[in-house]
C-alpha cells in the first residue's frame, strides 16, 4: 500500500533546504506570474529571495482566498481533555519529565466546560489532549464524544496518532476533523525532540495522514511547529505533503495550521527564529500555492498580527483559548501547555473581523450534510 513515506523518502532535508535557499528573484517572479503553481513554486515563494515581494504576494494571496472562501473567517474554540503524557519532548510543557499537576476531565467537569464554552458563541470545537493512551486512548475519546456531539455541529480532534481501525471506531461519534503536527520532517532530529515515548516513532507519525484518508476523515490537519527546524524546510515538506494527500484522498478537505513556538514550562531555545514579516510571507505562499486548503491561525500569535492576518489568506481563528484542562470552568485547574498572546474574547474578534469588512462565522455547517 502506497504512502506519503514513498514520496519523502525521494528528499533529502539538506539538499531540498539548500535548494529553498538558492532561489532568486526570478525564481519569485516566475512562481507569482503563474497561472498553476507547483511545489518548485512554492519553494521560490517561501526563499529569502521573495521578501521584497511580499506586497504583491499578500494582493495576491487575499484576491484567491476571496475568491474561493469569500469574506468569511471561521470562529473555533479548543478545549483540552487532559495533560497527562508518556512522551518526552523537548518543546512542550505537558511533556513527561515536566513537573506539573496532571489533570483528565471526567463527565461532569466535561460537560461543565461545553456549558461555558457554549455561552461564548462557539459551535465549533477542538478538543485536545496530550499523548496516553492508557488514560485518554479510544474509549476515553468515544465518550467524550459522545457527551460533546449534541452541542456542536463541528468536532476536531487533536490528539496522540492511532491506527486507521481507531479512526472508523470514532467517526460515528461526530468526530469530523483531525489535526496532526509532524512537528519536524527533518527526521535526522526528529528523535533529538521526541527521546522518549510512542511519539519517537518517526514514520508512523508521518503516516498518520495516511490513515487519515483511508479511515475518509472529513478534514485531516496538518502542519509543522515553527521553531524546531529550518521553518523554510519544514514548510517544504508540510506542502509536499498536502500536495500529495490532496490527490490520493480527494474527498477530504485539509487545511493547514502555523504554531509558531512559544514559551513553555521546560521548552527549549528555538533553532530556527521566524519573524512577523516571515510568518505573513509564509501565509501568503501557502495560498498562493493552494487555493483550497484552509488556513488556521491560533492565539499563539499576537493581536496586531491576527488582526493584520485576517486579509492575508487565514480562513480559520481560535479565540477565547485556554490551553489547560478546565480552564474554561476553573481557570486554576492546571497549568497551560504553552503561553496564550492573543488573549481577546470570540465576540471581540468579531468586531474585529466585521470592522475589516469580513463575516465572523460561528458555525460551518451541520451534521445532517454530511
Amino acid at each position: 500500500m502506497s504512502s506519503f513515506i514513498d514520496i519523502f523518502a525521494q528528499h533529502e532535508w539538506h539538499k531540498t533546504k539548500n535548494r529553498i535557499y538558492s532561489k532568486t528573484a526570478y525564481d519569485v517572479q516566475v512562481a507569482l506570474g503563474s497561472s498553476t503553481r507547483t511545489i518548485e513554486d512554492f519553494e521560490a515563494l517561501i526563499s529569502p529571495a521573495a521578501e521584497p515581494y511580499l506586497e504583491e504576494m499578500a494582493q495576491l494571496s487575499n484576491a484567491i482566498t476571496k475568491k474561493r472562501f469569500g469574506q468569511t473567517i471561521q470562529l473555533f474554540i479548543p478545549m483540552y481533555l487532559s495533560n497527562e503524557c508518556q512522551n518526552i519532548c523537548t518543546y512542550c510543557g505537558f511533556s513527561l519529565d515536566v513537573d506539573i499537576p496532571r489533570k483528565t476531565l471526567n463527565d461532569q467537569e466535561i460537560l461543565s466546560e461545553v456549558e461555558v464554552i457554549k455561552s461564548l458563541g462557539y459551535d465549533h470545537i477542538l478538543l485536545v489532549t496530550g499523548e496516553a493512551n492508557n488514560i485518554v486512548g479510544v474509549k476515553y475519546f468515544q465518550h467524550a464524544l459522545k457527551l460533546i456531539r449534541p452541542h456542536f455541529s463541528h468536532i476536531s480532534l487533536e490528539v496522540q496518532p492511532l491506527d486507521q481501525e481507531d479512526y472508523e471506531l470514532l467517526t460515528p461519534f461526530g468526530l469530523n476533523t483531525v489535526l496532526v503536527y509532524q512537528e519536524t520532517y527533518n527526521e535526522n532530529e526528529y528523535k533529538t525532540h521526541h527521546p522518549k515515548g510512542k511519539k519517537s516513532n518517526f514514520l508512523y507519525r508521518l503516516d498518520t495522514p495516511d490513515r487519515l484518508g483511508r479511515a475518509g476523515l472529513h478534514k485531516i490537519g496538518l502542519g509543522a511547529l515553527i521553531g524546531l527546524e529550518d521553518w523554510r524546510t519544514d514548510s517544504f515538506f508540510t506542502a509536499l505533503h498536502l500536495d500529495y494527500l490532496e490527490k490520493a484522498y480527494w474527498q477530504s478537505k485539509f487545511s493547514i495550521s502555523f504554531p509558531r513556538l512559544r514559551p513553555c514550562a521546560g521548552g527549549i531555545d528555538l533553532k530556527s527564529n521566524m519573524t512577523d514579516k516571515e510568518l505573513a510571507q509564509l501565509i501568503c505562499a501557502y495560498r498562493i500555492f493552494n487555493e483550497e486548503v484552509e488556513l488556521s491561525l491560533s492565539t499563539r500569535e499576537s493581536e496586531s498580527f491576527r488582526n493584520n492576518a485576517i486579509k492575508l489568506g487565514i480562513t480559520n481563528l481560535s479565540a477565547d483559548s485556554k490551553t489547560n484542562p478546565g480552564g474554561y470552568a476553573n481557570r486554576e485547574e492546571s497549568l497551560e501547555q504553552f503561553e496564550i498572546c492573543d488573549e481577546r474574547s470570540g465576540a471581540t474578534m468579531a468586531k474585529v473581523i466585521s470592522a475589516q469588512g469580513y463575516e465572523p462565522v460561528w458555525k460551518d455547517w451541520d451534521s445532517v450534510l454530511q
